[in-house]
């Protein structure tokens, strides 16, 4: 079993580090809201999403002198400085998907099961945690989020723990979801004032998920949200039924944005279940495939914008909500902008949820036969999955994924990776009742993958013509 990996750092890129100690240190609130240039305290970097830096001393002139400064090898199954949970589960292959923390010269890194504190000057390893769980679904971990002197990561079994990010070791660890039930736990948790937010997936067995917030200093709950609309919930009646909703899926995979003045969370949600086989659930099925705007401090939403309505394609809505400020139609306006799986690039009002844009940013697109008088894709139905197959765009990967987009205040330009790829996608359980995926795909090609920066306010590649 492999079980180490290797993490470098750029000699040039020292220089972002700035004078301070490599000593960890606590981390101010005001320092997540306005982060410091010599650090990312958060997943994206700051609440906005955007992975944006103010440093200017990297540039295409001499980006070409960058050096190695040091390469370390982080050993999952290595000696741990501090261990926690009562599991058999003590070691797991290196699966990170997230992002190192940087905070005073320290850097932040979780597998699933692990955590490392890493000085960035040298490579040293300052500490290793190691949990030790039960055995649970180990697809990756996004990594941390800090608060105070206190760092928090999701283990595979949903704990939410948190640790003493000076030295490691274990402050407490909490149950945020049951693994028996096949949750997934793998978000990066964000620090909010008072509120450490966390968020809980789960694919194969078909239940609900919700994002919730729990206190720093306890990990005791403060609110829930069901990502599926359950019962006494306006979004209800889009369900057939109280069971199709209680296992109608909607994961939170990746960490949401915050704007601080409006004081709303950003919430992306994954896709609905079961999920290529859609006649057990009749209806537009929310909050999947959304982006939801919830009160940080209750959890009350405020507004949504489903992207795909009845999804058959696993095509979640978990890419990162970026907000940004700018000026439509002569009009100042505090925007989410975000690069839907589906293929559609979406600009929308964050204040209100009303949608200003809707526009492909790949080419092929076929699942949908036009944009209603809200901004929403209409699903086109001949494209959903049969048991004789469909040809359709994108495969389930999407015209975009996981890997972050960005912003930059500086051009005003959105970047995004985009894929044009085709899949024929089939439905394999008929049942009334269907489970599980419920269905295969074939992928049957592309044309390719590109690096495009779009322009929010046409919605289109810079310099395309409208």
């Amino acid at each position: 079993m492999k079980t180490t990996k290797y993490i470098l750092l750029l000699a040039s890129s020292l220089m972002l580090l700035g004078t301070a100690p490599c000593k960890a240190q606590a981390l101010p609130p005001t320092d997540i809201v306005h982060p410091k240039p010599d650090s990312w305290p958060t997943f994206s970097g700051d609440y906005t999403g955007r992975r944006y830096s103010p440093l200017k001393q990297i540039d295409s002139g001499n980006v070409k002198g960058l050096t190695l400064a040091w390469l370390s090898r982080i050993n999952v199954a290595g000696p741990a400085t501090y261990t926690g949970g009562d599991g058999p589960v003590t070691t797991t292959n290196a699966n990170s998907s997230g992002t190192p923390l940087l905070v005073n010269g320290v850097l932040y890194m979780t597998e699933p099961n692990a955590m490392f504190a890493i000085d960035a000057r040298t490579g040293r390893e300052l500490w290793h945690y190691q949990w030790n769980g039960v055995p649970a679904e180990t697809l990756g971990n996004r990594g941390a989020g800090i608060y105070g002197d206190w760092v928090y990561f999701e283990t595979p079994d949903c704990h939410l723990v948190s640790l003493d990010m000076k030295t490691g070791k274990q402050r407490w660890a909490q149950v945020i979801a049951d693994v028996k039930q096949d949750h997934w736990c793998s978000d990066s948790p964000l620090v909010i004032k008072n509120h450490v937010i966390v968020g809980v997936g789960g694919d194969f067995l078909d239940m609900a998920n919700y994002a919730e917030a729990r206190d720093p200093e306890t990990g005791e709950l403060q609110w829930h949200f069901w990502t599926t609309a359950h019962k006494d919930d306006p979004g209800f009646k889009t369900w057939p039924n109280e069971q199709a909703a209680a296992h109608g899926g909607g994961g939170v995979w990746t960490p949401p944005s915050y704007d601080p003045e409006l004081n709303l969370l950003y919430i992306g949600t994954g896709n609905v279940e079961p999920t290529w086989a859609g006649q057990s659930r009749p209806g537009d099925n929310l909050y999947t495939c959304s982006v939801i705007a919830l009160d940080a401090d209750t959890g009350k939403m405020k507004w949504y914008f489903q992207m795909s309505p009845h999804d058959t394609h696993d095509w979640d809505a978990s890419q990162i909500p970026v907000l940004a400020n700018g000026v439509i139609d002569g009009k100042p306006r505090k925007l989410l902008l975000q690069a839907y799986r589906g293929g559609l690039f979406f600009v929308i009002d964050r204040v209100d949820g009303k949608v200003l844009s809707s526009t492909p940013f790949v080419d092929g697109l076929n699942w949908y036969t036009g944009i209603g008088p809200t901004g929403q894709p209409i699903p086109d139905k001949s494209k959903e999955p049969t048991t004789a197959g469909i040809l359709t765009s994108p495969t389930s990967n999407g015209a975009t994924g996981f890997p972050s987009p960005a912003f930059s205040p500086d051009t005003g330009l959105f970047y995004v990776g985009s894929t044009q790829s085709y899949s024929i996608f089939y439905k394999l359980d008929t049942d009334a009742q269907a489970e599980g995926y419920g269905g295969a795909e074939h992928q049957v090609g592309g044309l390719g993958s590109e690096l495009r920066a779009l322009d929010y306010k046409t919605g289109r590649p810079s310099g395309s013509a409208p």
